[in-house]
């Protein structure tokens, strides 16, 4: 039997606050760190979660914690954010209400790594399948692509959101997944051209340059060392537990998994690296101090981009005006360029990964929302997008305080239930201040990026003193309210803002041109004009044909309607709250800081939340959907009800599975009568279609054969009228040809018998033919040839001789391959370039050129040497490597390729040189019959460092010819020099030696022997021949 865990049983402090007593904050905090030392980080407000962040891995969300809390009540097991997502998920599947879980807190606080743990438990318990489980895959690994992209370290967090991200997750009425739906929100680009000291740059940057690979990175012209960019931050370039490189995986993994192409992942990291290098240009008064890799990489000309940076076109109606920028615009330029591109390609991944995501069929779906957004920050340095970021956590929380406190209170109030109100603060006056049409800051921000004249922060926050200086949640040096004027943490360029976290300091530096965000229209064409597919895409306004001159919406206006919009969303669906909180700002593991906790426990309203849970209904729902519910128990439950609610759900639950037995008896007997039918029709048709298939086939055999038996008898008549017809037609051709030969003997007979001289030439010109008639010698070197009967027939007699012989030898050469005829190219190439200038080449004309004398494939103890070789080898042979010194031989192997050649020791196989055929010019042999050869190598060459090469070989012949060969046919390099000489200079290292040779008769028998004189003279003896 299965032991349920109840909330109360083994429980550590309370898990649910409502439960605790006595109420007030310091047993709220104490409770709140006795449960976070025992790794209890998830605690309830009836259906709020609390969540504190532990900053290590807990084993608590394996696959059986996900099993433990699968269709179990909320309240049933101990708090765990699955107890939500299981709660969400149910009602979603059961009850067909959409969802939405609201994931809040301050930075660091963990609300990404909920979101995951959400998203996770959702994929484990839907239903499986190959399509479902491919949606799951995806909308899984959208996460890491996002966070590689638009998260970043920050000193409250080591992979803070950088955007706003919310999920719509859509079901099919069984709760399966179809597919998903992401919004972002404000990505915060001004981190790509700058970082805080102690952050970084968004993690895909550091991801790219450690963990691609060196082909990758050459392709993309960068390099591993992040000192090389200036966009890249130093102080904080690795992150401890964070490991980039195998970040850099995990993206490219997830990348394929979501349904990005090949070259559409290239086209990113393309783009990646080209913001990287925009950081690197630099820009000089009179020229630029390095080139434009950038270009390259995105297609773009280089003098394209040059402009783009050096000039500024403004158009007006019909007028064009050309300004030339400073240094400082350059550089104001390159990086809104940067930032446009980032942020562009950004928005672009998000609608990729849509694309992929989205659900298929158009039927009526069931949503489930998760939000992700950035959370509440305060910087010693805040500027425009912190500013953004708390007014979105202002109308989140405006959210919670109106579902959680005020509606609550109001419905019981409404409802005429006794009630003691409960005092809460409302930020709504905190967000009527940003975001009032008329005098709201956002407002102003616009009215003054709009207006014309002289526009900066300065301006714009004389209009704020003016406009805000008595609300009572704003605060500035230079406003008319006094008890400001001698604050001097507050300085003058500032304005200060109470937020329901706390106050911010906000730097007016920046707001008007962060808000403008605008990107010169000369850089916009520029990126337009480029070669790259995806920059097109992204620059659709650099389009010349489609020039507007409308100025677009400012960042505050879009991200004010964004918020909107995602406000309405949010309202549309069931709410379900994880509230995250930062146990302190070390970001370090069992640390309970009690002031940073109370201070978040605070803003958050989660007193109020418990008093208003703890005064109020436990359980709250409207009457028609009540009703709708429970209609099918209407005989037990009206007019009164006295039992506990969880028993009247499982009334609920037994009556739906009575009616859904009932309904499946019904369908089931339905089923198998129509079943039955179907199968008793099927084989009335079958037997009726067999039949008459039957005697179709025993009728087509019938046919079949009665037309075999005719076509034998009409091909048997046929054949013997064939062969009649034939014979007779050979009468009468042979009756014709003798008639025809009868004929001419008789005219020939009497021709002859008229004309003697005639008849005698004949007979002579008929005997000297069929003298021709035994075929002379097919062999072309046989110069036999039957002699001339006759004078007169000289002529005829070398002209059929000189036919016959062309006639032989083009016979002769059809039988060759190309394997021999190469052969013969070879041995006509040695003749034209030794005969009678060699005395060892005539003993080399009888001997085939077969290249390969020492077996490197088959032989193993030159298998290294093999692998060193790429090109095919066209001569392996042992030589004699002589030294000057003493002039003796080394044995060394000898390899000449189309490219170069190499030198190995003949033991081993150890390469002792290798020389590109390049560096060699010319080649220098005697006129003796002797094997020395020396390899002259091309002076201020890279091989020319030891010297020329004076080598011995029997087979000189075949090296000295493959070696012109392959000068002869290559394009890439000139004819290599042959130097026929008995006496010639090798250069051996920095000293030049004379090599002189004689003949004579060597003291150590008939072999040529190689002798030092001096050390400017070597002397090689050769046999007298």
């Amino acid at each position: 039997m299965e032991v349920k865990t109840s909330l109360l049983d083994n429980m550590i402090g309370v898990g649910d606050m409502v439960l605790i007593e006595p109420l007030s904050e310091d047993t709220f905090i104490e409770n709140l760190k006795k449960r976070f030392n025992h790794n209890e980080i998830y605690t309830y407000i009836g259906s709020v979660v609390i969540s504190m962040n532990p900053y290590k891995s807990l084993p608590i969300y394996t696959a059986e914690k996900v099993e433990e809390y699968r269709n179990r009540n909320f309240y049933e097991l101990s708090p765990h954010v699955y107890a939500l997502a299981d709660e969400a998920y149910r009602s979603l599947r059961e009850q067909d209400k959409d969802q939405c879980i609201l994931i809040t807190g301050e930075s660091g606080a963990g609300k990404t790594e909920a979101s995951k743990f959400v998203m996770s438990y959702v994929a484990a318990v839907c239903g499986k399948g190959q399509e479902v489980n491919k949606v799951k895959e995806q909308l899984l690994q959208s996460n890491p692509v996002l966070e590689a992209f638009g998260n970043a370290k920050t000193v409250r967090n080591d992979n803070s959101s950088r955007f706003g991200k919310y999920m719509d997750i859509e079901f099919d009425f069984k709760g399966d997944p179809l597919g998903g739906v992401i919004s972002n929100y404000l990505l915060e680009k001004s981190r790509v051209v700058k970082q805080p000291r102690g952050e970084r740059n968004f993690h895909i940057f550091y991801q790219l340059l450690s963990g691609a690979s060196d082909d990758t990175l050459k392709k993309l012209k960068l390099d591993r060392d992040f000192s090389k960019y200036n966009y890249l931050s130093l102080d904080s370039a690795t992150v401890n537990g964070l490991d980039d490189a195998a970040s850099f995986r995990t993206v490219r993994n997830a990348m394929q998994i979501v349904g990005f192409m090949e070259d559409e992942v290239q086209s990113i990291l393309e783009l990646v690296a080209a913001v990287l290098k925009l950081g690197n240009i630099e820009f000089k008064p009179e020229s630029r101090c390095n080139g434009y890799d950038e270009s390259r990489l995105l297609g773009i000309e280089q003098s394209v981009l040059e402009r783009a940076f050096s000039f500024r076109t403004v158009e007006a109606k019909m007028e064009k005006m050309s300004t030339t920028l400073n240094v400082a615009q350059a550089y104001y330029a390159r990086d809104a360029l940067a930032k446009n591109l980032y942020s562009r390609l950004f928005s672009w991944l998000v609608n990729r990964i849509n694309e992929s995501i989205k659900a298929q069929t158009k039927s009526r779906k069931k949503v489930m929302g998760v939000l992700d957004i950035y959370g509440f920050e305060i910087f010693e340095d805040n500027s425009f997008e912190q500013f953004i970021i708390n007014y979105c956590n202002e109308k989140l929380q405006q959210i919670f305080i109106e579902l959680t406190l005020r509606e609550e209170q109001e419905e019981y109030v409404r409802e005429g239930i006794e009630w003691t109100n409960i005092e809460y603060f409302n930020n709504a006056i905190i967000c009527d201040l940003i975001e009032n049409n008329k005098n709201g800051i956002l407002a102003m921000l616009d009215e003054e990026c709009l207006r014309p004249g002289t526009v900066t922060d300065e301006t714009f926050l004389d209009k704020l003193n003016t406009v805000c200086a008595e609300h009572q949640h704003f605060e500035s040096r230079q406003s008319k309210n006094s008890k400001f004027l001698t604050d001097h943490s507050l300085p003058h360029n500032c304005f200060r803002i109470q937020h329901y976290a706390g106050k911010v300091l906000y730097r007016v530096e920046g707001f008007v041109d962060k808000n403008n965000d605008l990107l010169y229209r000369d850089l916009s064409q520029a990126m337009y004009k480029a070669n790259h597919s995806l920059i097109k895409i992204l620059f659709p306004e650099g389009n010349p044909a489609k020039v507007n001159l409308k100025r677009p919406p400012t960042a505050g206006f879009q991200f004010k309607a964004s918020v909107g919009t995602l406000m309405k969303n949010l309202l549309s669906k069931n709410p379900n709250y994880i509230r995250c909180i930062k146990p302190n700002d070390k970001k370090a593991a069992h640390i309970f800081t009690d002031s940073l906790v109370c201070h978040q426990v605070r803003y958050l309203g989660l007193m109020e939340n418990v008093r208003v849970r703890r005064a109020g209904y436990a359980f709250r729902q409207a009457y028609e959907p009540c009703l709708e519910r429970y209609k099918m128990l209407c005989k037990q439950t009206w007019p009164h009800w006295k039992g506990p609610l969880f028993f009247l759900e499982e009334k609920r639950r037994q009556c739906l599975e009575d009616l859904a037995t009932l309904i499946q008896k019904i369908y089931r007997g339905w089923k198998s009568r129509t079943h039955f039918l179907l199968l008793k029709k099927s084989q009335v048709v079958v037997a009726a279609w067999y039949r008459r298939f039957a005697q179709q086939k025993k009728y087509q055999n019938i046919r079949s054969s009665a037309l075999v038996f005719q076509s034998f008898i009409r091909g048997w008549k046929a054949r013997k009228l064939l062969r009649e017809l034939k014979h007779k037609k050979r009468c009468e051709k042979a009756v014709s040809t003798i008639s025809a030969y009868w004929h001419g003997t008789q005219v020939l007979n009497t021709f002859f018998s008229s004309n003697k001289e005639v008849n005698c030439f004949c007979l002579q010109m008929q005997k000297y033919f069929l003298g021709l008639k035994k075929m002379p010698s097919m062999s072309p070197v046989d110069k036999s040839w039957p002699a001339r009967p006759y004078g007169f027939l000289d002529g005829t007699h070398q002209e059929l001789r000189r036919i016959f012989h062309l006639w032989r030898c083009k016979k002769y050469r059809s039988q060759f391959t190309e394997e021999k005829k190469a052969t013969y190219e070879e041995k006509l190439a040695a003749s034209e370039l030794f005969k009678d200038k060699k005395a060892l080449y005539p003993s080399s004309v009888g001997q085939p050129f077969k290249g390969d004398y020492v077996e490197m494939t088959k032989n193993p103890k030159y298998q290294k040497l093999n692998s060193f070789v790429e090109d095919k080898v066209l001569v392996a042979d042992v030589v004699s490597k002589i030294n000057r010194a003493n002039g003796k031989g080394a044995p060394r192997i000898f390899l000449l390729t189309k490219k170069s050649l190499v030198l190995a020791d003949q033991k081993t196989g150890q390469v002792k040189a290798s020389v590109p055929l390049l560096d060699l010019s010319s080649v220098s042999v005697s006129t003796q019959n002797d094997g020395f050869f020396a390899l002259k190598l091309k002076e201020g060459s890279t091989s020319a460092a030891k010297g020329d090469f004076l080598l011995s070989s029997d087979r000189l012949i075949e090296i000295i010819t493959k070696l012109h060969c392959i000068g002869a046919t290559s394009a890439d390099r000139n004819k290599i020099n042959i130097d026929i000489s008995d006496e010639f200079l090798v250069q051996f290292k920095q000293d030049k030696v004379c090599v002189k040779f004689i003949q004579g008769t060597p003291k150590n028998g008939n072999g040529v022997a190689c002798k030092r004189k001096n050390n400017r003279l070597l002397e090689v003896s050769v046999p007298s021949p």
